[in-house]
Order: structure tokens, then C-alpha cells, then sequence
């Protein structure tokens, strides 16, 4: 067995309330299940498992003018997960968050934020999603807040209430990067060309790949000394590899792409803090989709595709 290099914290968050479908807060639960845990510690890991959080008690509601479902929900689970997901960090741990739907990030990156600002280092985001994530109250059609994280993050016009007393690091777009996006709504277009988020659309990846855009980032994460975060959304993946997800857009990454980003990363030595969201274990078939995350988990923390157990289902 490896040498025990870090203690990784597992991180519950059981909310669904920033989509529109039922079922993610049983994700925590199914990764789980799938042996998330004692996976990461066959490859020498001390895991603590700190269970599911709960949201955090208002003192009184959070409206947010625009189009923008449960907001008070939200709120009360960004400022318990950026709570937690700070003192995780400040312990030394890794933090490993495990959703729950993608408006967890907004909690968790803003945690892991705080923290590497009183590093005094950069963080920087891989965002491994279908959608961008970007817009905002008065941008969005259908009011989800899952589709808000990235532009809350970023301190857009609109989001700021969810956080309290306010953001206190928030992210330089310049340092967010997104890979496999594929379905993005048209004002959203239009904010991350403002913003200058580096977008790596299914196209760019058809086109040259997956290594010249990861590489991009883990040079600039390196050149300035910084922290990366990655979110990695179930709808990253192609629906036919990870079914389980409400929001599945055809065309997403493939087995061994998603595998190849995930050991690159290992190998950088760069990534301290890690999403896995929007896993739905009501849409899965016999469990594959967190049990390919379970893998994809394994590839980052340096298991090698030889590695891997044999699945048998019956």
C-alpha cells in the first residue's frame, strides 16, 4: 500500500432545491454506497467521512430580484457548506464534496476560496460541465439555481444576498476554466464573452482533444503557484456511459476522455479540493453512473486504468 500522503474529508450535501428534478440528494448516499470511501483508502488515503450537512439556519429569508427559484434554500446551504468547507481546508484536509446538485459549488468553492485567500495563492476552477453555469437571476429561463454557481462565484450583479455577511474571495473569472460545455442559453453566451471565462466547448475537444486545453490551465496553475478546484458535473459525461442525471445533453465526454483528464490532473499535483454533482441515483441504472465517478475519483487520487477491479453485476 502507498504511503498515507493526505487525509481527505468527505462531504455530504443532499440538496436538489437548485434543479428542477427530483432525486440528487440521494447522490452523497450512492457514492457512498458505490465505496467511495474505502476506494480512496486502498490508494493509502486517511479518509474522515464528516456525513451529510444540514443547511444553515436563516435569520430571516433571502429573496433575490429576477427569476430565481428557492433562493432562501440556497442560501441556507451555501453558507453551511462554505462554512465547513473552509474549516475542512484550514485542517489540511482535502475536501471532497459530494452533491447534491451543482448550486453546492457556490458553498463549496466559496469555503476553499476564503481559505486560499488567506494563503495568499490564486484559485483557480476546472469546470467539467455541459452548461457553463453562468447565469444570473435576470438571465436565466428557467429560474434553477444550479445554472448560477460559476456567475455567483464571480461576484455577478444579483447573486450576492446568498452569501453572508458577502462573498469574501471572490473568483477572478480569468481563473475559471470549462471543459465539455456543449448547451448554453443565449444572454449566458453573451456574459462569459464579457467575463472571460475560458470556454472549451465539445467542439474545441472534438477538434483537438482534451490535453491541450487541461494543459493550458495546469500551466497557468503552476506558473502562479495556485490552488485548483474541479467540479465535475454527471452531465460532463455522454448519458450513455452516466445516465444518471436530470439534465443529460448527448455528446458529452467519453470513458477514456474523462479518464485521461483525471489522470493528468493526478500527475500536475495541482488540484486541492474537488465537486463531484448533479449524480442522480433515481436515474441510474444499477448504480454504473457513481460507480464510474467512484472510478473517475480513484484516476485523480492516482489509481492507474491496470488498477481498476473487475465490476460484476448480476
Amino acid at each position: 500500500m502507498a504511503p498515507i500522503t493526505q487525509e481527505i474529508g468527505l462531504l455530504g450535501a443532499p440538496l436538489e432545491e437548485g434543479t428542477h428534478e427530483k432525486g440528487c440528494l440521494m447522490g452523497p448516499d450512492a457514492l457512498r454506497t458505490a465505496g467511495l470511501s474505502q476506494t480512496l483508502e486502498s490508494l493509502g488515503f486517511a479518509v474522515i467521512d464528516h456525513g451529510n450537512l444540514h443547511p444553515a439556519a436563516l435569520a430571516e429569508p433571502v429573496s433575490l430580484h429576477g427569476n430565481a427559484l428557492n433562493a432562501s434554500s440556497i442560501a441556507a446551504w451555501t453558507r453551511s457548506l462554505a462554512a465547513k468547507g473552509y474549516d475542512m481546508a484550514k485542517a489540511g484536509q482535502f475536501p471532497l464534496f459530494m452533491g447534491g446538485d451543482h448550486a453546492l459549488s457556490m458553498g463549496s468553492i466559496a469555503g476553499v476560496a476564503r481559505h486560499a485567500n488567506e494563503l495568499e495563492r490564486e484559485l483557480f476552477i476546472l469546470w467539467l460541465d455541459a452548461h457553463p453555469d453562468f447565469n444570473t437571476p435576470h438571465t436565466s429561463l428557467s429560474g434553477n439555481m444550479h445554472g448560477m454557481s460559476v456567475a455567483a462565484l464571480c461576484g455577478l450583479d444579483g447573486l450576492d444576498p446568498l452569501f453572508k455577511p458577502r462573498l469574501q474571495s471572490p473568483i477572478n473569472p480569468a481563473n475559471v476554466h470549462m471543459i465539455g460545455i456543449r448547451s448554453v442559453d443565449p444572454q449566458e453566451r453573451e456574459l462569459l464573452k464579457h467575463h472571460g471565462i475560458h470556454v472549451n466547448d465539445m467542439r474545441i475537444i472534438d477538434e483537438i482533444g482534451v490535453i491541450k486545453p487541461l494543459q493550458a490551465l495546469l500551466d497557468e496553475v503552476t506558473k502562479r503557484n495556485g490552488l485548483l478546484h474541479v467540479s465535475l458535473d454527471v452531465d460532463f459525461l455522454d448519458p450513455f456511459i452516466a445516465p444518471a442525471v436530470g439534465t443529460t445533453v448527448p455528446g458529452g465526454a467519453t470513458f477514456r476522455e474523462a479518464h485521461l483528464i483525471m489522470e493528468l490532473l493526478h500527475e500536475s499535483k495541482r488540484v486541492t479540493s474537488l465537486d463531484l454533482v448533479e449524480l442522480n441515483p433515481f436515474l441510474d441504472e444499477r448504480g454504473k453512473t457513481a460507480e464510474l465517478l467512484t472510478d473517475l475519483t480513484a484516476s485523480l487520487f492516482g489509481r492507474k486504468i491496470f488498477d481498476r477491479p473487475t465490476r460484476h453485476h448480476r
